[in-house]
């Protein structure tokens, strides 16, 4: 049942619109992340172990690196909704603030003024919109999405990523980064790095905040998703590049951290180019 409506890579990210109705994995992004409720019953996600309702009258935001995992309440209909994968680099530099995009609150209540610029451009986005036309549209959305959470971010410390300081493991993320592989053995990376399989994944997790499997996964999900969208290649090719085993592996990957097949997602995915 879970399947991509609509989804349009560009420079500012990922915009989609997806019926979903089966759990994913944990899993995290690079970018950040909005999800708003469109249609159908609402779902729970749980982020950085606490959970939230994704419904008519709330959004959630997840931070980038932030670990998080989707959770339909009706697996036979389920529901859909307006993601947003936002690019930093994109977002940050007419921002103009220290934190760049770092929303204050996870969780913010969706006023009437959201919820009319959510439904005009998730509608824009199951159409054909131009770059120039879809790009002004999410700057603005995603634009007021960060200010309404940060204008509610006295109700909850501010939530702060960690800086990678460590020499040892900015050596970890560099071998992992230069070719991930789902074969990897990460011991062998702890190795290199000087470090015990114990002191590695501790060490890991407090200077990135996720596991080095979960960082690893994020990062083939993002070659994965990149080659399903800029190349031609059959999904068996794909995914043995990867590092996985057979086509049924790499598809059951991408299910658990995407929502659906690859080839579900290749079929709607479309990059828009100035």
């Amino acid at each position: 049942m879970s399947r991509a409506l609509a989804v349009f890579h560009a420079r500012f990210g990922r915009a989609t619109v997806y019926q979903l109705n089966r759990p994913f994995n944990v899993h995290a992004h690079r970018e950040g992340h909005l999800i708003f409720h469109v249609g159908g019953t609402p779902a729970d996600i749980d982020v950085c172990e606490q959970r939230y309702q994704i419904g008519e009258d709330w959004i959630v935001a997840v931070n980038p690196w932030e670990p998080h995992n989707f959770l339909p309440n009706d697996v036979d209909n389920g529901a859909i909704f307006f993601v947003l994968y936002v690019n930093a680099d994109w977002f940050a530099p007419s921002a103009a603030r220290e934190q760049g995009l770092r929303f204050g609150r996870t969780c913010f209540r969706r006023t009437a003024a959201l919820d009319r610029c959510i439904r005009r451009t998730a509608a824009l986005v199951c159409g054909a919109p131009s770059l120039g036309c879809l790009d002004g549209e999410l700057r603005q959305l995603i634009d007021s999405c960060y200010e309404e959470s940060w204008r509610v971010a006295e109700l909850m410390p501010e939530r702060r990523c960690a800086e990678v300081t460590d020499f040892r493991v900015r050596k970890c993320i560099k071998l992992m980064s230069d070719s991930p592989c789902a074969e990897i053995e990460l011991d062998n990376i702890a190795r290199e790095s000087g470090l015990s399989r114990p002191h590695f994944y501790r060490l890991f997790r407090s200077q990135t905040g996720v596991t080095p499997n979960l960082y690893l996964n994020t990062l083939l999900m993002e070659r994965a998703l990149d080659a399903l969208v800029a190349t031609e290649s059959p999904i068996a090719d794909i995914g043995f590049d990867l590092g996985f085993s057979s086509q049924s592996g790499f598809t059951r990957f991408f299910a658990g951290n995407v929502g659906m097949a690859p080839t579900d997602y290749r079929r709607a995915a479309k990059v828009l180019r100035a």
